[in-house]
């Protein structure tokens, strides 16, 4: 096989003039080249392959064949990020720039205009990638629902059953309530039974490596005990949703759109995962400290379902509310939206976007990293210093082999900030644009914006230059994904605390401990 890499690689490479290649012939050129110097280890090669995926950018693609340059440029970062980390020491680097960048491609694939005309293998081959390369830095609860959308592409698609198996498993581990890691690994060992049946699905014939892989910890799963019984026992549907109808539909768009505060969402809109149960894990504070800590947690934690609320009540609204009648308003002929359902979708959005900087203060003290209040933000709460060159991980995070508190910093990429320019989300500009606007400036947001607006006849004669403005659709979509960001950070940092907790033991931290019980509150009280 290397042979043949090798002669694809050469001839490749002696081309003088790639931009004089059709645009079916240079995707099909990128992706050899690609493969080739991955299969070789040649790091030249893929640095060629980047400058032709630029090339043929420039030369107007498809959307269909756009999409599949940043894949082949995610391709080509993860082979670069092979090659310079051969080192087994290197998988707990926590900055990976390669990696970073292979993230950010394989996202801009999946969010392109072209990613649905894509054929469907293509389209789990993407996904599948992404999931892994998400769950590799820790990211593990946002990977199991990629793996999910590539499965309901293909629910046989073998690659996506088995790496999501392998996740469940791995995240039963960080799990703190045996209850939950059981389910979780229930849901493993369906996932790898699925993958290694006669009716799977594989996308290479070089996949019994993968498939000896999958087989081995379904074995080991089966060790841990009887998962038939476990099936048999537990009901995943035999739960309240509430007393109304109303409660009901609430709860159960929560669970469709795995918002709640509960690892079991990630498993599935199971009613068993319909409550915010999710609560910080034992720790230990100072004999005389109070229970900050617990507090604080409630309270960020009460903020996020009351946004989750005010968004879901804002966009399920029907009718005009009575606060909105005889309010002298003017219609500037561009559509724009002025209600109190909007207004409680940007509520949302701008509750949602503080809590990054609350779980950053929260962190600071419970790492006790010593930064002071007033400058502690969670895209910088992981460096010494915000000078981008100069730029050092605090050494209380650097060499920490803690899988959610990587993922939480990972997750920290996503945020656009003035000094931290370099994101892994192609849209971290515009969120955190949004979120500017809307707490210090002038959001508008419309009910048809861009292309909409001018196919109702409106011309750029009507742009307000003062306004930032946004479709509610579009505000609709970003505000549920603040949503899913930030719920997703919030099962992070309760599992770095965890683990944080179980290396202070390993550690032989020297501590004397004594409990402290605490009752719950009663929802008599929360009037």
């Amino acid at each position: 096989m290397n042979s043949d890499a090798s002669s694809i690689y050469d001839a490749l490479m002696a081309l003088e003039d790639f931009s004089r290649l059709s645009s079916k012939k240079m995707i099909e050129g990128i992706a050899k080249l690609v493969d080739a110097s991955g299969d070789l280890g040649r790091d030249e090669g893929l640095i060629r392959a980047l400058e032709w995926c630029d090339n043929a950018e420039q030369q107007g693609l498809s959307d269909a064949r756009a999409t599949l340059v940043e894949y082949y440029r995610a391709n080509a970062w993860g082979h670069r990020k092979q090659i310079k980390n051969r080192d087994q020491s290197s998988v707990w680097a926590w900055e990976q720039p390669e990696l970073q960048n292979q993230v950010w491609h394989l996202r801009h694939a999946v969010a392109h205009a072209g990613f649905e005309s894509l054929p469907p293998l293509q389209r789990c081959q993407i996904l599948t990638n992404l999931g892994g390369q998400l769950s590799t830095v820790g990211r593990i609860f946002e990977a199991i629902e990629i793996w999910g959308r590539a499965i309901a592409i293909n629910p046989r698609f073998a690659m996506a059953l088995g790496n999501r198996g392998y996740g469940l498993e791995r995240c039963a581990e960080s799990l703190y309530d045996p209850g939950h890691q059981c389910m979780y690994l229930w849901f493993a060992h369906d996932d790898l039974s699925d993958a290694l049946s006669s009716q799977a699905k594989w996308d290479s014939p070089f996949y019994e490596k993968a498939r000896g892989f999958f087989q081995e910890l379904k074995s080991r799963i089966e060790t841990y005990g009887n998962i038939s019984k476990l099936k048999k026992a537990t009901s995943l549907e035999k739960h309240s949703l509430g007393r109304s109808k109303n409660e009901q539909l609430y709860r159960r768009w929560c669970l469709e759109n795995r918002l709640f505060l509960n690892p079991l969402n990630d498993l599935g809109p199971y009613p068993i995962a319909g409550r915010d149960i999710l609560s910080l894990p034992n720790f230990t504070t100072p004999i005389n400290e109070p229970p900050k800590l617990v507090g604080f947690f409630s309270q960020i934690k009460q903020e996020f379902v009351s946004a989750r609320w005010l968004f879901y009540d804002g966009t399920h609204s029907t009718g005009v509310h009575f606060s909105d009648r005889d309010v002298l308003l003017y219609n500037t002929l561009d559509h724009s939206c002025y209600c109190l359902a909007v207004e409680k979708m940007k509520a949302a959005y701008r509750m949602v976007y503080s809590l990054f900087d609350k779980m950053a203060i929260f962190l600071n003290e419970y790492m006790r990293l010593g930064i002071s209040p007033n400058s502690v933000y969670f895209r910088s709460i992981w460096y010494e210093n915000n000078d981008a060159r100069r730029r050092v991980l605090r050494k209380e995070f650097l060499g920490a082999e803690n899988w959610p508190l990587r993922g939480l910093f990972w997750l920290s990429k996503d945020l656009f900030d003035d000094h931290f320019r370099d994101v892994m989300e192609p849209d971290a500009q515009a969120l955190n644009e949004i979120r500017n606007r809307a707490e210090h400036s002038y959001l508008k947001v419309h009910e048809f914006i861009g292309p909409e607006l001018e196919s109702a006849g409106f011309s750029g004669v009507w742009d307000d230059r003062l306004a930032y403005s946004v479709g509610r659709r579009e505000l609709k979509a970003k505000t549920l994904r603040l949503l899913k960001l930030v719920r997703a950070a919030f099962l992070y940092m309760s599992l770095a605390m965890h683990r944080e907790e179980s290396s202070r033991v390993e550690r032989g931290d020297p501590v004397k401990t004594m409990s402290m019980a605490l009752h719950v509150l009663p929802d008599s009280q929360k009037r």
